[in-house]
Parts: C-alpha cells; structure tokens; sequence
C-alpha cells in the first residue's frame, strides 16, 4: 500500500507533465491559426486587389489603350492570388483542427491528472487504515520468532553423525536443563589408546604406522596411524598423594617395585567398520616404526 501511493504520486507528477505539455501545444496551434488567419487576410487582399485591376482594364483593351501582354499578365495574376488564397484558407482550416486536437488533448491531460490525484487520495487512505496494522505487527512478529525459538528448543540436533547410549530417559519423561540423558559416540573416527612406557616414547613418533588387533576380532588386522603422545599422566598417590583431576589416570601393575610411568599414545584407525568398533573395547596395538 506505501509502494502504491509512491507510485500514485509518480503518476500525478507524469499527468501533470502532459497537461503542461498539452498546454504548450494549445498555445503553439493557437498561434499557428492566428498566423494562418494572416495569411488569408494577405492572400484575400492581394487576390481583391488583382481581381480589380483584372476588371479595371479588361475594358480598355477593346479601345485599344492596353495590350494583350498586359492583360494576360493581370488575369495570370488573378489566378495565381486565388490560389494563394486557397491554400492560406486550407492552412487555416488545418490549423484550426490541429487547435481542435490540441485543445481535446488538453482535456484529457486534465481528466487523467483528476484521475491522478484521485487515486493518489484513495491510496494515502489505505495507508492510513494499515497504519494501526503496521504498529502491531512489531509485536505479533516477535511472538513469532518466541515462539519459533521454543519450537526449536523442543528438538536437539546432534553435531554429527553419532550413536546414542546410556539413554536413561524414556518417551513421556521430562527432560531438566543440564541434566544428561544420553551419551552421543562419535563414530565417525576410532582412536585405540595404548600406555606405553616412558622409556619406549623415543621410539614413538606422530604419523609411524600402527597395527591394532580387537579382542573380539584377534584375527583381523587393522592398519593405523600415531596421531598423538600424551605428555602427562595422573601422578602416583603412593609417592605424591592424591591430585586433582585433569589427567588420564594410568595405574601402574605393581606397587611394592618402583615401576615406569605409563603414557597414552592415541593411534587412529584408518578406513574402521563402525559396527565392529565400541568405546573401551579390549585392543593390542603394535607400533611399527618409520
């Protein structure tokens, strides 16, 4: 409704544009019949006044006080004014009808821009009726995205392509904010994780090759890769005390024999069968060296 009293206003300002140029051409044929109408003033005169010296000396040919010559050249003038004359009164009627058209054309201008400005009114009134819309559409827009945002809030979209487990919650249970309900296992990589001794880690590197044997597949060989070293485990409780968290926790096999700590090498699986690969599933890995 604003766009269509933007282009009502445009259509007043173009109607308005040809009543202007309408008027111009009025003016323009009106001064085209006024010279016209000279013209046949000045062909009248000048046919009135070859006509009268035609009649004027026509008689004395007879008496022999002019000649031929000059008779054929007065009748020659004779018809040449009234020709004149003729074509000034048809340039006169000719302008005449182009200030008949000129003045139509005017008229219309008019009507249209009454049109114009009719629908330019009609438009303004609309806008002024969707003006108590426009106020509430604000809020009733931000009930919208609310409620949009709840509806949302309802479903939970895993970050990538998982497997669900520990669901301990059932259809119908109301589900509390922070609580968890499930474990979401990403089984897009597998890692096997072996602790080996920190005299062996020299002899590890990132990117060595890497065999890894599952406890419920011996027989079958799965190629790897070492994609990490830890650099730090959870100290002895025996030799420091207990420490806060934050460290993979590796226990040593024996505790009366002072034994080396143990540190996780992570190695990924390379092309690994999801269905055959679970979170802390038994595996040997054998680290093949450069």
């Amino acid at each position: 409704m604003v766009s269509a009293v933007s282009v009502s206003q445009a259509n007043i300002q173009g109607t308005e544009a040809d009543v202007t140029r309408s008027a111009a051409a009025v003016d323009q044929a009106r001064a085209d019949v006024a010279n016209a109408e000279q013209g046949v003033s000045r062909a009248q005169a000048e046919w009135a006044y070859a006509n009268n010296n035609l009649h004027r000396i026509e008689p004395l040919l007879a008496k022999q006080f002019v000649t031929f010559d000059q008779v054929d050249r007065a009748r020659t003038s004779e018809l040449t004014q009234a020709q004149a004359l003729k074509q000034a009164e048809s340039q006169l009627r000719l302008s005449q009808a182009g200030l008949q058209s000129a003045l139509a054309q005017q008229e219309r201008s008019k009507a249209m821009l009454q049109q114009s400005m009719a629908q330019h009114e009609q438009a303004q009134n609309a806008v002024t009726t969707l003006e108590p819309l426009i106020n509430q559409r604000g809020a009733r827009a931000s009930a919208i995205e609310s409620a949009r945002y709840n509806l949302h809030n309802c479903r939970v979209y895993a970050p990538f392509t998982a497997r669900v487990t520990n669901l301990t919650i059932s259809e119908g249970a109301y589900a509390h904010a922070g609580q968890q309900v499930f474990t979401l296992i990403d089984a897009r990589t597998w890692w096997a994780v072996a602790n080996f001794r920190e005299g062996q880690l020299q002899h590890i590197a990132p990117g060595m090759p890497a065999d890894v044997y599952l406890m419920s597949k011996p027989n079958v060989r799965f190629s790897g890769v070492v994609d990490g070293i830890g650099f730090g485990v959870t100290p002895d409780a025996d030799v420091l005390g207990r420490l806060a968290p934050g460290l993979p926790d590796v226990q040593r096999t024996l505790n009366w024999v002072h034994l080396a700590s143990r540190y996780p090498v992570r190695v990924r699986v390379e092309n690994p069968p999801p269905e055959l690969f679970r979170v802390s599933e038994s595996a040997v890995v054998v680290i093949r060296g450069r």
